[in-house]
């Protein structure tokens, strides 16, 4: 279960019905019917104050997942919910409303990215779950479709996957989302707080880039192959918005009142040639920007954005489409903070006119997570202006915005070896606070707290 893309006045219940969850013949192991599931919304942890309750029908089609639009709901407060169905019922979840328009109150939120399954543990996400943020963003990386591998080259995987193959079919992608569903800290911080998921290349095939699958094989086939991968990771997100064939809605604006704007993007299905969002995308994003009020302009999305100076063309981030970088930062007001997945390491740095002068034009900061278990690619290009954070950990960041900062933790559990221990403690390895528009580094933590 879970609860995402929270609104002022509503929030997404999600639950899907997997009795086995690897059923090879039949998704979830469930007879091929609609099933009514039961769902209620309470102002407390043991629903003695029910407001919301009602029946979904959960479809075989939708590999009986369930996606309950809950309205009419007070801004900023905390809800509790649960689901039942045949005398079954499900522990009870925690979500949040975002807040009023007009609310100044400071925004909690955590980010993070590249969580795969077979190089580790999820430890991280069981801290992160801990600390009950007002909404959680994932930048990609929740699930990976690749072939398994271990956590290092000729190393075996730390824990099995359902198939050692690399997903290509609805029933494969399926399988593989219930495989880390399994995990009990991906599941906690699912029903610790909202989420709000944008994918990357992982989660459909690597290094994929618009309609082109990066393997050689046709458009034709790639595109059949993406529509059952955003079929299967809608059937397993909170989300709003269906697939509607090889296509789904990933960019959106999440208001939080006055303090920030949330706006996640796509930038991987959209990619053609030079530019990096496409054209309706880019023109909803800059008008977003010039048109915002709040006093943090927050982009979250799963590609590293600033320049790095990477001189592969290929590469995932931003650095392949400079132009297309050039455009959003020219647009950004003062407030930009972008925070990045697909980094691996955690990463800190400013936006700058000029990235080989220190001194020039701040445009913004930007925050890169720290991966929850996959291995980092270990990439670090000569005169890099970025900082790593958290070599070679684990982790996600932790961000309090309020009408006078924004402040970034950035949370590990050590090294490989150390995160794979279900017991791992969580630190805070380096906090940052944004002061005109660029960084700057307030103290490093080393306290651990269960």
């Amino acid at each position: 279960m879970a609860s995402g893309e929270p609104l002022p006045d509503g929030v997404i219940l999600w639950t899907r019905l997997a009795p086995e969850p690897l059923d090879p013949v039949r998704p979830g192991g469930m007879p091929d019917r609609t099933v009514t599931v039961r769902w209620e919304l309470a102002e407390d942890e043991k629903f003695a104050r029910v407001v919301r309750s009602g029946a979904a029908p959960a479809r075989p089609d939708w590999a009986h997942s369930v996606h309950v639009k809950v309205s009419d709901l007070r801004p900023g407060t905390e809800y509790f919910y649960r689901f039942s169905v045949d005398g079954h019922e499900s522990p009870a979840g925690r979500t949040r409303t975002a807040p009023d328009p007009g609310s100044t109150a400071p925004v909690r939120f955590a980010f993070a990215s590249c969580q795969r399954y077979e190089h580790g543990r999820f430890t991280a996400l069981r801290h992160l779950a801990a600390e009950r943020p007002d909404v959680i963003l994932h930048l990609g990386g929740y699930m990976y479709a690749h072939e398994a591998e271990g956590p290092a080259p000729g190393e075996p995987p730390v824990r099995p996957l359902e198939s050692d193959a690399e997903c290509a079919t609805l029933a494969a992608y399926r399988n593989r989302y219930a495989t880390y569903r399994t995990d009990p800290d991906l599941r906690a911080a699912h029903a610790a707080a909202p989420w709000l998921p944008v994918p990357d290349d992982h989660e459909v095939r690597a290094g994929y880039a618009g309609a082109l699958s990066g393997d050689g094989s046709s458009p034709a086939a790639f595109l059949k192959r993406r529509t059952a991968a955003f079929k299967a990771y809608y059937e397993h997100m909170p989300l709003r918005a269906r697939p509607a064939a090889a296509s789904l809605r990933v960019h959106r604006w999440r208001p939080y009142g006055r303090v920030a704007d949330l706006m996640l993007l796509d930038t991987r299905q959209h990619r053609d040639g030079g530019d990096m969002l496409g054209p309706e995308q880019e023109e909803w994003l800059l008008g977003r920007l010039k048109s915002g009020t709040a006093r943090w302009r927050v982009l979250a999305q799963p590609a590293f954005f600033g320049p790095r100076g990477l001189a592969d063309a290929s590469a995932a981030g931003w650095d392949a489409f400079p132009e297309s970088r050039a455009r959003v930062l020219a647009a950004a007001p003062a407030g930009l903070v972008v925070l990045s997945g697909d980094a691996g390491d955690g990463w800190a740095g400013d936006l700058r006119a000029d990235r080989a002068d220190p001194e020039s034009r701040a445009l913004g900061v930007e925050f890169a997570a720290p991966s929850v278990s996959a291995r980092p690619s270990g990439v670090v290009p000569a005169g890099d202006p970025y900082r790593p954070i958290a070599a070679g950990r684990r982790g996600y960041v932790m961000c309090t915005a309020d009408m006078d900062g924004f402040r970034a933790e950035f949370r590990v559990v050590g090294t490989v070896e150390h995160a794979d221990r279900p017991d791992a403690p969580v630190s805070t390895v380096a906090r940052f606070e944004v002061v005109d528009d660029r960084l700057r580094r307030t103290e490093d933590g080393a306290a651990s707290s269960e």
